[in-house]
């Protein structure tokens, strides 16, 4: 992996992470395109890389993570269903995320979801609290996220929106779920593969973890502001658009699939 490479991927996992146009599908999207070749490295690279965008979270919202012991368990009742769940389907999960095609097509379901959202959910509780209920039925949503395309970040704020959560404090809540999750995921998928980590490549997924911190930084913050302000549509003709390109060139035989 070239200093290029890494740099390139770092700010799409920064981008994309908590925004709700799937990281997952971005990031293998963006190594088909560079045309990498997978490798132990390569594959550990983008699963380490995560720690740097949950920092970012940490780093911005620090209050709320030191501000009670309920906090926590809020987030391990909504953390449940994908811990669960990831361990009983991680066989059919790797499968999955080797499909390009399987990406194309729930960037394109998301989107048209998306693109309506807004309409379905317009009128939120007064009652902004994080209840344990809300916490389970948002987790249950995180659970769709499993499929490559999904995007972690919009199916947890969609969860939260059916429990009537402002688009704010949905996407808030799913940004804080994101740190036990990715963590966990990434903690493990890291174990996995650290004999391909040594100090030939240490510094270069350094680097790559610092560019993911410091692009997630401003991502999470434009993305609260505009979300607040505009809505999802645009993120989900954006998906759209994608999802079609991607579909076209398919089905014209062009190979998007990481080598």
């Amino acid at each position: 992996m070239s200093w290029l490479e890494a740099f390139i991927l770092a700010v799409v996992e920064g981008l994309t992470e908590f925004l709700p146009v799937s990281s997952t599908g971005h990031m293998i999207l963006t190594e088909g395109i560079m045309g990498m070749k997978s490798n132990d490295f390569v594959q550990a690279f983008i699963i380490n890389i995560q720690f740097g965008a949950i920092l970012s979270v940490v780093v911005l919202y620090w209050k709320r993570f030191f501000q009670s012991l309920k906090f926590y368990y809020k987030l391990f009742v909504a953390f449940l269903p994908a811990a669960v769940f990831g361990l009983l389907l991680n066989d059919y999960i790797e499968a999955a995320l080797e499909s390009v095609y399987v990406v194309a097509v729930m960037l394109v379901i998301g989107g048209v979801i998306l693109v309506f959202v807004d309409r379905w959910f317009k009128n939120p509780s007064e009652n902004q609290e994080i209840t344990y209920p809300r916490a389970l039925k948002i987790g249950m949503f995180q659970v769709l996220a499993m499929i490559p395309g999904v995007s972690r970040s919009a199916a947890t704020i969609i969860g939260g929106m059916t429990q009537k959560l402002t688009r704010k404090t949905a996407a808030e809540f799913s940004f804080f779920l994101a740190v036990p999750t990715m963590f966990a995921a990434a903690g493990y998928k890291t174990l996995k593969n650290y004999e391909a980590i040594n100090t030939d490549n240490i510094s270069i997924l350094i680097f790559g973890n610092v560019v993911a911190f410091i692009v997630a930084l401003f991502a999470i913050k434009s993305f609260i502001n505009y979300l607040t302000k505009h809505g999802f549509a645009v993120f989900g003709y954006y998906r759209i658009v994608i999802g079609l390109l991607i579909l076209i060139l398919y089905a014209f035989g062009v190979d998007l699939s990481v080598a």
